[in-house]
């Protein structure tokens, strides 16, 4: 099963696919989970899968679904690797954010749950900083996210919190950019980094070559700690 589920966009003129994972009995609350650039792959449909094992419904939209519906694809196969960075560099991130807040309505709305978070992946841990910024998200996680540097002048608008995974060797986010990070984001009273010393981007995916498994669990228990305490 890859997409299972259908969302009605803002302007509700069209809609576009996602994976929903669903708890047993009644859920705690729900968390999207926020693509790589690989689409909503076995490893992205995995998270969801755990999350509702952990009690959540877990809601993974299909963001590339206007360049290339249904993307799933495999990073440690180099063409495929490329397809993604080609998806990447066509992909309109304000629109994205648009289909993220889409999901949100969708999930309190349509499926009745009012807390939702959320947590992404390298470009969905930079998606995961803008939709604490530009939506009424509950809660956020962003893991390896590239460039947040360059939206630190949004910081101002997180008013929930937001926690960040930044591993200290990522080769798409420079030990300038990490800087910039702790600099602006350090004292901001919403917002919580974590550094993995002598990680690369990638860690903490639950396939592939990329995983580093020690690393992986030990941020992924602080972020189980903090959708407990944000979203119960």
């Amino acid at each position: 099963m890859t997409l299972n589920a259908t969302i009605p966009t803002l302007d509700g003129d069209a809609s576009f696919g996602a994976y929903v994972a669903q708890p047993e009995g009644t859920p705690r609350a729900a968390i999207i989970v926020i693509q790589e650039i690989f689409g909503v792959n076995p490893g992205i449909r995995q998270k969801c899968d755990k999350l509702a094992a952990e009690g959540y419904v877990a809601v993974a939209p299909d963001l590339f679904w206007k360049l290339q519906p249904a993307t799933s694809l495999d990073p440690d196969i180099e063409a495929e690797f490329h397809t993604a960075l080609d998806l990447m560099g066509k992909f309109d991130q304000d629109t994205g954010i648009r289909d993220i807040e889409a999901t949100i309505h969708h999930i309190r709305r349509t499926l009745g749950v009012a807390k939702v978070g959320c947590v992404g992946y390298c470009l969905g841990g930079r998606l995961a900083f803008m939709t604490a910024a530009r939506t009424d998200i509950d809660a956020s996680v962003g893991y390896y996210g590239v460039g947040i540097d360059g939206l630190l002048h949004e910081k101002h608008a997180i008013a929930h919190p937001l926690m960040l995974h930044i591993p200290t060797e990522d080769g798409f986010v420079p030990r300038e950019t990490q800087a910039a990070m702790h600099e602006g984001l350090d004292d901001h009273p919403r917002v919580t980094l974590y550094d993995y010393d002598g990680l690369d981007h990638g860690f903490a995916t639950e396939t592939g070559q990329r995983r580093n498994e020690a690393a992986a669990n030990l941020a992924d228990s602080r972020t189980a700690a903090f959708f407990a305490e944000y979203l119960g």
